[in-house]
């Protein structure tokens, strides 16, 4: 969960109000070096009043952000232009006219889309993955404006221009080193659903004398969650001696979070090598595609197939070529988030393919809390309703309870950012994985997206093939044998995106489930997102441990669960 990016604004419905017409409009012209005879996609303004970095790394959803624009464009080329005004939809303010008369710095983006002919011969137009995941800041072929700055005035007439003059460069693939090696797979499955190459990496951990062992073959720990352009948290050498530090906006007990992280992967480098630790294979993997930063590794009818495509061919692959022992009980799941849930929901979906899930701060897993709306009882997604009041649903807060924006004020930003389900925001994602597809080809929208009225029939497909705790309850008959003791679920009471709702929900079944799981759900007391199960170490350390915080657990089901006769030795050398 909340990885930022880009949705849309044939949005007329969103009310803009009553605003003075003669706004100044930015007029943003095409003059990029480029072959392309056009281009189409979604046109992006920022206005930021600081100038410390580009606003394009500045944009989020907190009440205090950038102040953004978002136009769908095709057809735009070589020395035409656009213009944004009063008319297009914005965030915070909904308006050019709601932007406040001062100086501010300037930016535009145009984050290229491109069409794709499905398996199912329904054309889309999305923007392709292309190194960065997904994040439009830094997608190759995207076009940037240079930063300026300007004097903005929402009730002087005039024109502002802004021009697109550079395009940004391919990004370099990662190279191999003694312990970090690197898995490219095509995948026909999803080359299929797409109608092109489909690739997936991964960027794999191998242990120590991998190369001087050939005999051994090794468990396989799959660390999901957000695109990784690398192997993450893992370093051979001590932590810069120039590093620059900096008060860490998240953690409040860190002054030089960066020292820390480095430091931390240091540390894991030195517990990886060590006599005792156990030799194992860790994997994380880029399954970037058009609509997020990754597929949430389930089967999806606007995604594709890539639960099947990860769990019974990439992953087979990768086990043939870095000798792993390519068995479920070998097998096991981890991550926070977004990677909290896909490592439950792997579990779930293929039980006999893993042998664990450690799954912190999940994506919500139990749609009658997903965030603090109840998907099948609730009509509004963003609002509290009575016959006389209101009140907005919050969408984000902080270990005591201050709010950083709303779920509207969320659904809105990502509008801003693209339309038919396409910001790669987080509700977007949630729609493009979860919601079957509509007659255009795109995912059929859980609620409008201007007012918030949810669509139920939408819910219930969501129910019946994604609300983990649901499928699990309907199922537990035949599921419950094959999970026991294979659900571990951990998360802050205090979680900064209410992801512990849910889990309270799960719990509730977890305990009175016949069989019995035989597996664990803690939580943070007042730790925020995304606290992973160690009540002995701040959020900010804790987070930084996934590779090695399981590894114990990991080993008391390798013995509970190997069948007789099973390679229990050739991976423990020292």
């Amino acid at each position: 969960m909340r990885k930022i990016f880009a949705v849309g604004v044939a949005m007329a419905a969103l009310t803009l109000g009553a605003h003075a017409l003669n706004a100044e409009d930015f007029r943003v012209e095409f003059a990029a070096p480029v072959s392309a005879a056009s281009y189409e996609g979604r046109l992006i303004l920022i206005l930021t009043d600081d100038d410390t970095s580009e606003p394009r790394f500045q944009v989020d959803a907190n009440y205090d952000a950038p102040q953004i624009f978002g136009l769908q464009v095709e057809k735009f080329g070589k020395g035409q232009f656009r213009v944004i005004g009063n008319s297009v939809l914005g965030y915070p303010g909904r308006s050019l006219a709601d932007v406040p008369a001062g100086k501010y710095t300037v930016q535009a983006v145009l984050h290229k889309y491109e069409s794709f002919t499905l398996g199912n011969g329904k054309t889309v137009k999305l923007p392709a993955a292309r190194g960065a995941g997904q994040n439009w800041r830094k997608e190759p072929g995207n076009l940037i404006s240079k930063p300026f700055k300007v004097d903005f005035d929402p009730k002087r007439a005039g024109e502002i221009k802004v021009a697109l003059t550079e395009v940004l460069p391919p990004i370099a693939e990662p190279k191999d080193s003694e312990f970090v090696r690197h898995f490219k797979y095509r995948s026909e499955r999803l080359s299929k659903f797409w109608g092109r190459d489909v690739f997936m990496r991964g960027h794999v951990l191998v242990p120590k004398d991998f190369d001087k062992h050939p005999e051994a073959k090794y468990p396989l720990a799959i660390f999901h969650g957000h695109f990784p352009d690398d192997f993450g948290g893992f370093r051979t050498t001590p932590p810069d001696a120039d590093i620059k530090c900096e008060p860490s906006e998240r953690f409040r007990n860190e002054t030089c979070y960066a020292r820390t992280e480095q430091q931390e992967a240091y540390d894991f480098y030195k517990k990886w090598t060590s006599p005792d630790f156990p030799r194992m294979l860790i994997v994380e993997i880029d399954h970037s595609n058009p609509y997020y930063d990754d597929s949430y590794a389930v089967n999806s009818a606007n995604l594709g197939p890539y639960g099947d495509a990860i769990t019974y061919d990439f992953i087979p692959a990768l086990e043939k070529k870095f000798r792993g022992l390519g068995a479920g009980w070998s097998r096991f799941l981890y991550g926070g988030s977004t990677g909290g849930w896909e490592a439950l929901a792997a579990q779930v979906f293929y039980p006999d393919e893993y042998n664990g899930a450690f799954a912190a701060c999940p994506d919500p897993i139990d749609f009658r809390q997903t965030m603090v709306t109840n998907l099948y009882e609730d009509k509004n997604a963003y609002w509290r309703e009575g016959p006389f009041g209101r009140v907005a649903k919050p969408g984000k807060r902080d270990y005591l309870g201050h709010v950083f924006y709303t779920a509207e004020d969320e659904n809105r930003w990502e509008a801003v950012l693209g339309d038919k389900t396409r910001s790669g925001g987080q509700w977007d994602i949630w729609e493009a994985v979860y919601s079957p597809m509509g007659a255009d080809g795109y995912p059929m929208r859980i609620w409008d997206k201007a007012t918030g009225v949810i669509d139920k029939k939408v819910a219930a497909y969501w129910r019946d093939n994604y609300d983990l705790r649901h499928i699990m309850e309907r199922d537990w008959k035949t599921l419950g044998p094959k999970l026991q003791g294979k659900i571990h679920i951990y998360v802050g009471d205090m979680d900064n995106f209410y992801l512990n709702n849910a889990v309270y929900l799960m719990e509730d079944f977890l305990k009175k489930a016949k069989p019995a799981y035989q597996g664990e759900v803690t939580y943070g007391d007042r730790d925020e997102h995304c606290w992973n199960g160690d009540p002995t170490q701040p959020n900010s350390i804790g987070r930084l441990r996934y590779n090695s915080m399981y590894v114990p657990k990991i080993l008391k089901r390798i013995e509970a669960a190997a069948p007789a006769g099973a390679d229990l030795t050739s991976w423990r050398y020292r």
